[in-house]
């Protein structure tokens, strides 16, 4: 007969301890929420070190992030530590602070749940590694969705009372003023800014070079960054300034995103008047909306006629500042240019313009054929980076890039005989026996070299 001999083990199996993270997480940066987010921090750092078996990850808390947003950045970078096998388990206080949006945390609970890492919601006494895990977790994170789609109803029903009522809600930042606690004053230093820029634009100045004029100036932005031509027509649309507020022109779309939208007649408005100190009188600000609406009527597409759309359009990415190129005729020409360069300036970005014929050859060389096909080109390039100047890098949608290098036309190139004679035709005798003249003492120096 066979014989069989149990073999036990030398030693024991060294026991493995369980990597565990706990989140945390408030939904505004009061205090009285700070005092809870950091209670929470230092509860859950004792309760995890106060378990022998357990290894301390630390705690992930996210300060003045709503639940039922998922783009916050300490619950991410939990996510992608449980993704890298940093941790086993964790714990969180409750459904609702880890996600109010049932559709993101019944994802990221499966995920987890696939990747063998357990969340613990300790209001709840639920594991998601348990056998009714998910059944529970389904109905508690709809009625936590529930209650925050009705405390944002209860927050939208208050704001618009206070709306009807010619309040001022919400007001926080406003170029010109400074705001605390609700409290509206004039700024005089920023104020005589703001005065400055209706006098220039009513003036015959456009939003693009009052923006350099501010720039060279030194005068700061408000809340950092520099002026550009859309904060400066923002100054010039704002009825604040006159002392009145136009209310609700926005609003929250829906509770899950956050999302503003512009007010276009879905919900009712309210203007009141004298709400706060004016800094312009209303004849300067009608005036100023008078020319806007001018220059708008005279750079308006025809009605009916919708812009022609290129290949290029939205493909060519300045590497810079990050903005698209634009196409723009001069002379009969076209050419592409970095859209912050046509609106701020080459101080803001010195991005060099490419001719749109030299674009065609770039581009065909980089997809191989004699000459530019838009299909093809639509059909395999996704997009076009431009990291310096005359350089283009293409990149294509099956993942791989091609470097092309183009080269500036010489003047001689460009300069047609057709453009000679145009030129020889405009001359006026004057300027024609200039020329003649010119040419003389040309050819007098070079004989005297010889």
């Amino acid at each position: 007969m066979r014989v069989i001999t149990k073999l036990e083990p030398i030693a024991p199996p060294i026991p493995r301890w369980k990597r565990v993270a706990a989140y945390a997480r408030v939904s505004s940066g009061k205090d009285a929420m700070l005092h809870s987010l950091s209670a929470q921090i230092s509860y859950y750092s004792d309760y995890i070190q106060r378990h022998g078996e357990w290894e301390y990850v630390g705690v992930y808390a996210d300060e003045a992030f709503t639940g039922t947003k998922d783009a916050r950045p300490e619950f991410q970078r939990l996510i992608n530590d449980c993704r890298n096998g940093k941790i086993d388990m964790v714990i969180t206080k409750s459904i609702a602070r880890f996600a109010r949006n049932t559709v993101t945390m019944l994802e990221i609970v499966r995920e987890l749940k696939l990747l063998g890492i357990d969340v613990y919601f300790e209001k709840e006494n639920i594991h998601s590694l348990s056998g009714d895990g998910e059944l529970m977790l389904t109905i508690l994170a709809s009625y936590a969705q529930e209650e925050s789609r009705s405390v944002s109803e209860n927050c939208k029903w208050r704001i618009r009372k206070r709306f009807a009522q010619g309040e001022l809600v919400s007001l926080r930042f406003m170029f010109g003023y400074r705001i605390e606690k609700g409290k509206v004053e004039v700024d005089p230093e920023m104020a005589d800014i703001v005065r400055m820029i209706f006098e220039d634009y009513i003036g015959g100045m456009g939003g693009s070079l009052i923006a350099k004029k501010l720039r060279e100036m030194g005068v700061p932005a408000l809340r950092g960054g520099a002026w550009n031509a859309e904060r400066v027509v923002a100054i010039i649309k704002n009825e604040k300034y006159t002392g009145n507020a136009l209310l609700q022109k926005k609003y929250v779309s829906d509770h899950l995103t956050k999302r503003e939208v512009w007010n276009k007649g879905r919900l009712p408005q309210y203007y009141a008047e004298d709400t706060h100190p004016a800094i312009i009188d209303m004849e300067t600000f009608e005036m100023a909306q008078e020319i806007m609406e001018r220059r708008r009527s005279h750079f308006k597409n025809k009605k009916g006629v919708t812009p022609k759309s290129y290949p290029f359009t939205g493909k060519i990415v300045c590497e810079g500042c990050g903005k698209n190129y634009k196409r723009k005729v001069a002379g009969d020409k076209p050419y592409w240019q970095c859209s912050t360069f046509l609106q701020e300036g080459k101080d803001c970005c010195p991005a060099k313009q490419i001719p749109e014929d030299i674009l065609h050859t770039v581009t065909a060389e980089a997809l191989g054929l004699m000459d530019f096909e838009a299909e093809a080109f639509t059909e395999r390039i996704a997009g076009i980076r431009v990291p310096e100047a005359n350089r283009l890098v293409f990149v294509f949608r099956d993942g791989h890039l091609t470097e092309q290098v183009w080269h500036d036309r010489s003047r001689a190139d460009s300069w047609t005989e057709e453009m000679k004679q145009i030129a020889r035709d405009r001359m006026t005798p004057e300027l024609r026996e200039a020329s003649r003249q010119r040419m003389y003492e040309i050819n007098m120096k070079r004989r005297k070299r010889i």
